[in-house]
């Protein structure tokens, strides 16, 4: 077979599957040119998910009609002055797009600059249709129309007009994150779906394009270091969201979707979030533009890193050192199935016939019940009155408005405290709590040279299959450092000769068992420093305060106290929560009073 040239217009539609892979990827181009242009208002308008029809018109400063000429020339752009790719600081740079885009539907192109009149030219998959003046204001104004309704092979490819949508929602929505001093409008099938206003702060646009609750649930990021600057937003570790759709990361203003990054986020909250549950964070970084590679795909939404590593440990630093200064904060949300279900018990059959109350001598007469012959048994309907055991109060209640986290007012289930707080009903789960409080103690001892070890009486011989013994005695000096003295015993068995002093009287058993499944599952794919948070979480798991032990007021206080001041406190080592709060209004709720 001889080699042959290709025609040019089969050479556009093969270069344009690249760049043009759905509508969400033209649409992108499209923006990114209005936001090239300067543009401080853009409008797009979408018609079957931008399969039928794309439109996006910009306040920019427009074109030139020989401009527009050139720009629906392949590789022709305004954004390289000169041959540095390297130095690119706009969001496109090919040349590609309205060629590309060009080539697969039919484009009109109408552009008006400040002082001129308008322009347009009309492109009819890669041959030129008309073009002659227009009435248009200052800006400019694309129209995609038929996307791919000459390439049938491409065109069964898209997805319904309902998913591509969301794609192309979702573009947009990234984009103008990026930018909270341009206006962005979306109107689909006829329908207003999102409208931003230009001028915003970051963290306004942030929650008005993801969750009006990212705002009171989430943490400013600001970390600058050897030229690179961390900046956005995160949410709290109990903010989380069930798909990795919510991780908005940007690198120069440019979304890019980047395994290095999200590593980065997952690292950040390990420990801190459930495995299945991922954070919402909007982060932007700010790197030199020589040291970030944005040429490597022409999607550009990967880049590549001079220094990864540093990128990388910079994100996670950034988002640590903000989630360590939330402190217990945590979601307080209670869910409405909860709070319905305070009002869904079944109100008593029969109430007693007298109770004295008040122990005066005074007495309740019930009502009578509707059908006056029915039995009426006196010895199972009688209700005893409300008992309890309170402490002796030695000294006056602490004052509840010095505590975020309330006072202690008693102990539900012999599992949950109950708090008194200024603004609210605190409940904690203690052991979710202390669980938390153990691992940050254990942190910060292995900051300062390691956990003490408390010697056991009798050491213990632990069973186990040879390979968890290969490990545990693989990790022993890791291991020795969270004060855990372990040290083989024949094929199959371990002996424990010290515990970590911090844990108390643990099932030590339990503990070996369990680090010893948690080196099988993490050993090889994480890093030292995340193979060590993982001993010291279930070190904690096991040396915590356990569900069902009564604990008495001061203990409850102190619980609550030292969760006031430790990082992290509002989410225990598996990412649940640890305390929720009952608002006063839903509290009055419950009760019928608003």
């Amino acid at each position: 077979m001889s080699i042959r040239r290709l025609p040019e217009h089969l050479v556009n539609r093969i270069a344009a599957g690249e760049v043009v892979e759905r509508p969400a990827s033209a649409l992108k181009e499209l923006v990114e040119n209005a936001i090239d242009a300067g543009a401080r208002r853009i409008a797009i308008r979408l018609v079957a998910g931008g399969t039928e029809l794309i439109e996006v018109t910009d306040d920019g400063h427009g074109m030139s009609p020989a401009e527009m000429a050139l720009a629906l020339e392949r590789h022709a752009t305004s954004k390289l002055p000169d041959e540095a790719i390297e130095n690119v600081t706009t969001l496109g740079f090919r040349g590609e797009a309205l060629p590309s885009i060009a080539s697969v539907a039919r484009l009109t192109l109408e552009s008006r600059m400040r002082g001129a009149e308008g322009w347009a030219r009309v492109v009819d998959n890669g041959a030129l249709v008309s073009e002659g003046p227009a009435a248009i204001p200052p800006g400019t104004r694309v129209r995609v129309e038929a996307l791919f309704e000459r390439v049938p092979a491409r065109r069964k490819f898209l997805r319904s007009g309902r998913a591509e949508y969301a794609a192309s929602l979702d573009v947009v929505r990234r984009l103008a994150m990026a930018r909270p001093d341009i206006g962005f409008s979306v109107e689909h099938d006829g329908r207003r779906s999102l409208t931003v206003t230009g001028g915003e702060s970051l963290p306004e646009r942030v929650a008005a394009l993801t969750d009006r609750g990212m705002s009171e649930n989430g943490v400013a990021i600001d970390l600058e270091r050897e030229g690179l600057r961390l900046g956005g937003i995160a949410g709290l570790p109990t903010f989380n969201r069930g798909v990795a759709d919510h991780q908005y990361l940007f690198v120069n203003g440019r979304p890019v979707k980047d395994r290095l990054l999200v590593g980065a986020v997952r690292g950040a909250y390990a420990e801190m979030m459930p495995r299945d549950r991922h954070a919402m964070v909007a982060l932007f970084l700010e790197v030199p533009a020589d040291a970030v590679d944005v040429n490597v795909h022409p999607a550009k939404t990967e880049v590549r890193f001079r220094e990864p590593a540093m990128v990388r440990g910079m994100i996670v630093s950034g988002l640590r050192r903000a989630l360590d200064e939330a402190g217990h904060r945590s979601v307080q949300r209670p869910s409405e199935s909860a709070l319905a279900a305070w009002t869904q018990e079944p109100a008593a059959a029969a109430a007693p016939d007298l109770w004295d109350a008040s122990g005066d001598g005074r007495q309740w007469e019930a009502p009578r019940p509707a059908n006056q012959h029915a039995v009426f048994d006196r010895r199972a309907s009688f209700i005893a009155p409300p008992m309890a055991r309170a402490e002796p109060a030695y000294a006056p209640p602490p004052d509840t408005v010095s505590f975020p986290l309330g006072v202690a007012r008693g102990q539900v289930a012999k599992t949950y405290i109950v708090a008194e707080a200024e603004d609210g009903l605190v409940l904690v789960d203690q052991h979710a709590a202390h669980e938390r409080l153990v691992l940050e103690r254990m942190r910060k001892a292995m900051a300062h040279g390691g956990v003490a070890s408390q010697a056991l009486l009798l050491a213990e011989v632990i069973e186990l299959d040879e390979p968890a013994c290969d490990r545990l005695e693989a990790r022993a000096a890791e291991l020795n450092e969270f004060g855990l003295d372990l040290e083989r015993f024949g094929p199959r068995a371990m002996l424990v000769r010290g515990v970590p002093a911090m844990l108390g009287q643990g099932d030590v058993v339990g503990l070996v068992t369990d680090l010893a499944d948690e080196l099988a599952a993490f050993d090889e794919a994480l890093s030292l420093r995340e193979r060590l948070d993982h001993i010291a979480a279930t070190m904690a798991c096991h040396g915590s305060v356990r569900a069902g032990r009564v604990l008495s007021v001061a203990e409850m206080n102190a619980l609550l106290r030292e969760m006031e001041i430790t990082p992290h406190s509002g989410q225990c080592n598996h990412g649940r929560p640890t305390w929720v709060k009952l608002a006063h209004g839903d509290i009055e709720k419950l009760f019928g009073r608003k």
